[in-house]
């Protein structure tokens, strides 16, 4: 095999990425475009009108939490991706050493997995479309969908998982393919959406917020929630580095700024005119049911359900991805192959639940919350910790098999702040940013204590 083929096919999960695999900015356009103009928009754009947010709060504060998000990727995580080139998952074994993150390691791909299979659960919705299989969000977490329905995700989960098994270029592939003709399409539905609300009896967004309302009860999403989840639904992908895994096959720098195209055409865009779709589909049929399948199909039709197929594609790949190599780093001596597969059947079991992707808002802070604040660990360890006149990589330099400091700094406030979501219900966005400093403070202390000990 050349150089330049095993350079294609090699994923790197346990060494530094050679200058011979790097690769230009364009990859990382793509990817960002099609993983963020993708599944999820079609679900939390709706949710977003059904949680109260008024059209002026979702305008101004997804464009500031837009550019936070963005900053955050281009400053905290392209440096370190660039100068160290490993994948999260080895990165940390370096510090805290093979038995000190093997818990993060499966917590990590298995919230990944869940992530995915809310996306498996988005293109599945359109796949039955044409078959009239629909489904419903059940009250239960553990409820099914219809056995029909339950047939699709899986044969939908087996393709997803399939694509993402070969390795980061293919995933990358896909997206460029698929980004811009997605955009377009989210685009038009928008546009048809507001034309639907416009013609007639007027329609507005409040028209349809106030309808929400009265049916599901009074709910407030503010200008500064919206700021924290925009900038934060990512945390795991930028405050908690995991996309590092990404950013260390990029050659320049200029690639860091990729999740923009994501951020702005996905996380603002996109979101805004999936919303719109659920107030058009409340005027017309006095609907509140944010199905993404039946939502695409009623404004455009054909293109609507194969925008949506994809959508949830192009977003379930890098995920199913990332938790390959998350379940990778448990076990060195698997093939990256064999585990991302293992990874892809957990997300499209999870993608049979279809409760798990009416609760995205919940979710991703909930999983921000969890994986973001070992981001902070490694923050500290690159940039702080030979300025204090320690070690940096302790384990790998100690040849080390647990080094604790990084899994007791990361659990306590990660246990706090889960504490805090489901017995005090504090929006679970909120604390990803104060578990990551707490986390940094407390790897910094830890590791000052114990490696003076040492």
């Amino acid at each position: 095999m050349s150089e330049e083929e095993h350079s294609a096919t090699e994923e790197f999960e346990r060494q530094p990425v050679p200058s011979s695999a790097l690769k230009g900015p364009g990859k990382f356009w793509g990817m960002y475009a099609g993983e963020h103009t993708a599944g999820t928009e079609f679900m939390i754009g709706p949710l977003f009108l059904a949680a109260g947010a008024s059209i002026q709060d979702l305008i101004l504060g997804l464009l500031l939490g837009n550019i936070l998000a963005t900053l955050t990727w281009r400053f905290l995580v392209t440096p370190i991706a660039m100068s160290k080139r490993l994948t999260l998952y080895y990165q940390l074994e370096r510090i805290a050493g093979g038995g000190g993150v093997k818990l993060y390691n499966f917590v990590n791909g298995l919230l990944f997995c869940f992530l995915a299979g809310a996306m498996v659960t988005v293109s599945a919705s359109a796949v039955g479309v044409p078959f009239g299989v629909t489904f419903e969000v059940p009250e239960n977490w553990w409820q099914l969908s219809s056995p029909a329905f339950t047939v699709i995700v899986l044969l939908t989960g087996a393709v997803i998982a399939a694509i993402a098994s070969r390795g980061y270029e293919m995933v990358a592939r896909v997206a460029n393919i698929a980004a811009p003709w997605m955009i377009i399409v989210f685009a038009a539905c928008g546009l048809v959406s507001y034309t639907i609300m416009q013609s007639g009896d007027a329609f507005t967004w409040s028209d349809a917020v106030a309808f929400i309302q009265e049916k599901d009860g009074v709910q407030e999403f503010g200008f500064w929630k919206i700021v924290i989840f925009a900038w934060l639904c990512n945390g795991a992908m930028h405050f908690g580095m995991a996309d590092l895994s990404i950013f260390r096959f990029a050659r320049d720098k200029s690639s860091g700024w990729a999740p923009a195209i994501g951020m702005f055409l996905g996380h603002y865009v996109a979101w805004i005119c999936a919303a719109l779709l659920l107030a058009a589909q409340i005027k017309l049929s006095q609907d509140t049911t944010a199905n993404p399948g039946m939502l695409a199909w009623s404004a455009i039709g054909w293109t609507g359900i194969v925008c949506v197929i994809i959508a949830g594609w192009t977003t379930a790949n890098p995920t199913i991805y990332r938790a390959g190599l998350a379940f990778q780093a448990l076990f060195p001596n698997s093939k990256r192959v064999v585990m991302t597969l293992v990874a892809g059947l957990v997300a499209t079991v999870a993608g049979a639940f279809p409760t798990l992707s009416g609760k995205l808002l919940d979710f991703v802070g909930t999983y921000g919350t969890v994986l973001g604040p070992m981001g902070a660990v490694i923050f500290v360890d690159f940039w702080l910790m030979k300025r204090f006149g320690l070690r940096d990589e302790y384990a790998h330099a100690t040849k080390s098999f647990f080094h604790p400091a990084a899994l007791v700094a990361w659990l306590l406030p990660v246990i706090v702040g889960l504490y805090l979501i489901f017995a005090q219900g504090v929006f679970a966005a909120y604390l990803v940013i104060p578990c990551w400093l707490a986390c940094g403070l407390l790897y910094l202390v830890l590791s000052k204590l114990t490696q003076k000990n040492a």
